[in-house]
């Protein structure tokens, strides 16, 4: 059944309650669906495939990096602000220019390069619903760096990565804006074998069940790890048909495992 309705917990709850599913998969839809996780978890509703604890972790900056450091993979120097002050004190510790976005925002909405103290106190004026849930993400901006992702697929101990997308624009321009290539055409066969054995490290560590999909900048030669977003992406269709492998697939199957016992 298809159901054109808005995708918030009560409309979405509305419709579990009358098709009492046996579960709901949540990573299909891009970043919605992963925010409603957590609260339809709470109401009952069983999550089928990566753990909504697992979303919040890649969510959670400081949890992300506390995980990165561990698995001795390297991130952009970053921090957190809910207030001007602190804002300016981190940008001044990284040094300008900083990437500055709201955290769980669709598409890069609000996300923009920042040169200097007057353009950061303006920028957190007027960021609008700036909490301490929700706080502003400064991450040192990586100059002339190219931009680069993974999507991959896990049973939630092991992962495989089909392909890593170069993309054309420079780092800086969302992925949602920006046209890829595969294969990559300047990315080198050490980096491309990086970003496969980070993917697979970070999946397998996180134990995604099902999709993943890892954003990353290369700045003199060296792989940096943007963000984590254990959901299908956008991409997942593009991947799918380059590598002739049914990503969408082989993921439902993945998550439905514990259901059916079919693989």
């Amino acid at each position: 059944k298809l159901y054109f309705e808005p995708l918030t917990l009560e409309d979405v709850l509305s419709i579990y309650e009358k098709e009492k599913p046996l579960g709901v998969i949540a990573q299909f839809g891009g970043q919605t669906p992963l925010n409603l996780a957590a609260d339809l978890e709470k109401n009952g509703v069983r999550i089928l495939g990566t753990a909504p604890s697992v979303i919040d972790l890649a969510e959670d900056r400081d949890q992300f990096r506390a995980m990165m450091d561990k698995l001795e993979i390297p991130m952009p120097e970053a921090g957190m602000a809910t207030t001007v002050e602190e804002a300016v004190e981190i940008a001044g510790k990284i040094g300008y220019p900083v990437m500055v976005r709201p955290s769980y925002v669709l598409g890069g909405r609000g996300m923009e390069v920042v040169h200097d103290d007057e353009a950061m106190t303006f920028y957190m004026r007027a960021a609008v619903g700036v909490t301490p849930d929700r706080p502003i993400l400064i991450d040192r901006f990586l100059n002339h760096a190219m931009e680069c992702e993974a999507d991959a697929i896990s049973d939630g101990t092991h992962a495989f990565v089909p392909a890593v997308m170069e993309h054309i624009e420079l780092a800086g321009v969302h992925s949602g804006d920006s046209a890829c290539i595969i294969p990559s055409r300047h990315i080198s066969e050490k980096n491309v074998k990086t970003i496969k054995e980070y993917t697979r490290k970070i999946a397998e560590e996180m134990g995604v069940k099902g999709l993943m999909n890892m954003q990353y900048a290369i700045e003199n030669d060296k792989v940096y790890v943007l963000e984590a977003n254990p959901r299908a992406s956008r991409t997942v269709p593009l991947v799918s048909k380059v590598c002739n492998i049914n990503m969408a697939n082989i993921a439902t199957k993945l998550m439905t495992y514990e259901l059916t016992g079919e693989r």
